[in-house]
């Protein structure tokens, strides 16, 4: 058999003790371009494919990025019926994202052919997360290939443990850091910022993205030698620009009316306005050029309208500082807020900052209501989790409602690490806790509005948190060295701007962070301006909660199910579950209660009526409580015997036998003259000299035994001899063993 003969390129760079490997020309050969990324056993195959045009250009640049966990990698097979990979999980969703961010500012502008990369996990050690892998290997895919790409560019992760800044931490260092920084750049600059964080302070943030840029300048130098190694030359595309003869007229024409159309106060007047003009500038301009030469340029005209309403609205505010809403660069929009506006769920809150107005409502549950995430690590439970919906209506359009899409993944995961650190822990307060964030009206910083919303709700709810947080989205403009940060942007400045970045925070540290921006990159001095001004926002937004509500509220809604806890020792967990779960099912459906068994050792039990649940404490403690000498029980006899009874106690869950001589039976009376099955008794614990043995007893310490009639006169009254029965029968204990002595 004729072997393929492979020419294969290979690199590998330190960074942090650990090598990561660059490998090319043996696997997907046909894609534009195609890496093998490895760092410990964690590898990925990352792929690039450039489409063709289609017969109309699109009026954006069409890049999808798939991060697609295969379950395989970590010796996993899939749950569900079908037994294999089915949707991306929320974790894939963000990680494409992450990917996604970091790549798309460095495509040329104008460039409109289909870019699909995709990055597939083949192993996964548990240790080398993969998200920063994906972005050096998008990277690598792309800048070798032939597609167009003013690349490379890297990601890393940077923990802080112990005051000291760790680069690509492993998944276990990761949960025991105070900061979990994901950074992109080139080796230039700063383009992608996703962080979590434990209320660290803005100038230990600023120290972290550089500490992590200085690692990506060597990745990217790295990346720079591999790439002249085996590079493809990079095809000559159409890039999708405004012709001057078009865009030039009518920017003479209409350059002041668009300026004074985009000053107009209020999102939907404004965009009544700009329709009205766009509509009116069509028809004039078709009037003027005739119309066979309007249909043949209708598609560049439109798009000159909406370069003028951009080059306007970015000029106004640079150079005038006038922004489109009559805010000053630094001023924060209205803000309303109300608490407790909705009479059934366990919390609510309404936040309204300008045009953009979030609900927040929470749902306490118990450990049955805890999520199970199953991804590539070791499955786990989420006991907190924030879900945010975007519906049409918010912003004004018609449009389908169905499953969240990735921008709405997106935003309710930001705005859920930025609430998580707040939280009580599970022994303090061991619900489940679900927030959800709908946005009613939307006009640009939703995201930054569910943090708020999420953590007013927390409050009213009287969930006990640690500190209030509250969040605000600044953005950029910036025209060759001249820049400004504005505070507090809405959706046109968002849109029309070159960076998103949102900061959530207590008054003490920040606690999340993400940054997306248009442009190649960012310089420090933008950075440290726009942190300083999301630290006055988060300050004056937080004296407004305040206002409000101060404190998270000492007692729980009536319709919160009560949650209480037992820590039991992990080796007695089986007495209380019992075998095939017998006992604990049996407490449960006598009680009524639901009871969620931790290996920990931590028990809770939920039910909405307390008495229930303290009748459920009640039984678990009789099964893990010896009994004491000096507590007295009560029982019932569950068997009789002549030598006395034996007694279910401490809810039956304990049984020991009361001799005949710590019972009421006078001597020459029958136990069961005394006793039936069934009847109550109080007992208490007495010495015995047999381990494993109950002996129980009616009587108080001291008491003399009762007085006993003479064994002649019970032997007489049944009319036999004792010992002429003893001679013929052996004794008892002979007989019950099988044989009498007098055989031998």
């Amino acid at each position: 058999m004729q072997q393929h003969t492979f020419n294969v390129f290979k690199k590998s760079v330190t960074i942090n003790g650990k090598e990561i490997t660059f490998e090319t020309g043996k696997i997907a050969k046909q894609a534009n371009g195609a890496v093998i990324i490895t760092c410990g056993q964690t590898t990925l195959l990352c792929t690039a494919v450039m489409g063709k045009l289609g017969n109309e250009m699109t009026d954006f640049f069409p890049l999808t990025v798939d991060y697609i966990e295969k379950m395989y990698a970590s010796g996993k097979i899939p749950g569900g019926f079908f037994k294999r990979e089915t949707k991306p999980s929320t974790n894939a969703t963000l990680i494409s994202r992450l990917i996604d961010r970091t790549i798309r500012p460095l495509f040329p502008d104008g460039f409109r052919n289909p870019v699909h990369v995709v990055v597939s996990p083949l192993s996964y050690d548990g240790l080398n997360d993969p998200a920063p892998l994906g972005i050096i290997g998008a990277s690598l895919a792309i800048s070798i290939s032939d597609i167009p790409f003013n690349g490379p560019i890297a990601g890393v992760i940077v923990g802080l443990i112990n005051d000291q800044f760790i680069i690509n931490p492993t998944i276990e260092e990761q949960n025991q850091s105070l900061l979990s920084l994901s950074v992109g750049g080139s080796d230039s600059s700063v383009v992608m910022i996703e962080a979590g964080a434990k209320e660290i302070t803005e100038e230990q943030m600023l120290e972290a993205v550089y500490f992590g840029h200085e690692h990506i300048k060597s990745l990217c130098r790295a990346q720079s030698e591999f790439i002249s190694e085996c590079g493809k030359p990079k095809v000559e595309v159409i890039l999708d620009k405004i012709p001057d003869e078009i865009i030039n007229p009518m920017e003479e024409s209409y350059g002041q009316v668009i300026k004074d159309t985009m000053l107009v106060k209020g999102k939907q007047e404004r965009q009544n306005a700009i329709d009205d003009l766009e509509e009116r500038i069509l028809c004039e301009t078709k009037e003027k050029i005739g119309e066979e030469e309007f249909n043949l340029n209708a598609r560049y005209i439109k798009l000159a309208i909406e370069e003028l309403i951009k080059k306007y609205v970015r000029n106004t505010i640079l150079y005038d500082q006038n922004r489109a809403d009559g805010r000053g660069v630094d001023e924060i929009r209205d803000i309303s807020i109300e608490v407790d506006i909705l009479p059934i769920v366990h919390g609510s809150a309404l936040f309204t900052r300008g045009e953009t107005q979030a609900l927040g409502c929470i749902t306490l549950g118990t450990a049955d209501d805890e999520q199970v995430i199953d991804g590539l690590d070791e499955e786990y439970k989420k006991s907190f989790y924030l879900h945010y919906n975007f519906p049409p209506f918010s912003v004004g359009e018609t449009g389908r409602m169905g499953s969240p899409g990735r921008r709405e993944l997106g935003h309710g995961a930001l705005a859920e690490r930025g609430l998580e650190f707040i939280l009580p822990s599970k022994e303090d307060f061991p619900y489940t806790i679900r927030i959800v964030s709908e946005i009613l009206e939307s006009n640009g910083s939703s995201s930054m509005a569910t943090a708020c919303v999420g953590c007013l709700s927390l409050m009213a709810a009287g969930v006990p948190i640690k500190a209030a947080v509250a969040g605000i989205a600044n953005g950029l403009i910036m025209e060759g060295d001249n820049f400004i940060v504005l505070t507090d942007i809405q959706g046109l400045e968002d849109h029309l701007g070159d960076m998103d970045f949102k900061v959530i925070g207590t008054d003490k540290g920040i606690t999340a962070m993400q940054m997306d921006i248009k442009i190649e990159g960012i310089t420090k001095e933008i950075m440290t301006i726009a942190l300083q001004k999301a630290r006055m926002s988060i300050n004056k937004i937080l004296g407004f909660m305040s206002q409000v509500i101060a404190e998270p509220r000492t007692e729980l809604s009536n319709n919160v199910p009560k949650i209480d806890t037992i820590n039991v020792d992990p080796t007695r967990l089986g007495e209380i579950i019992g075998a095939s779960g017998k006992i604990i099912k049996a407490i449960i459906e006598e009680t009524k209660t639901s009871i969620n068994i931790e290996d920990s050792g931590l028990v809770k039990i939920a039910s909405a009526d307390t008495k229930q649940i303290n009748r459920a404490k009640e039984l678990i403690f009789s099964i893990i409580t010896e009994p004491s000498k000096t507590e007295w029980y009560d029982g019932v006899v569950s068997r009789i015997e002549a030598f006395g009874v034996f007694v279910k106690f401490m809810n039956g869950y304990k049984e020991g036998m009361a001799h005949v001589s710590g019972l009421p039976v006078p001597r020459g009376e029958n136990v069961s003259d005394h006793f039936k099955v069934g009847d109550p008794i109080r007992v208490r614990l007495t010495e015995s000299d047999k381990p494993g043995k109950i002996a129980l007893s009616t009587k108080e310490f001291g008491d003399d035994p009762l007085p006993r009639k003479p064994s002649f006169d019970r032997d007489k009254d049944r009319g036999f001899d004792r010992n002429r029965d003893r001679r013929e029968n052996g004794n008892d204990r002979d007989r019950r063993d099988g044989f009498s002595k007098r055989r031998y």
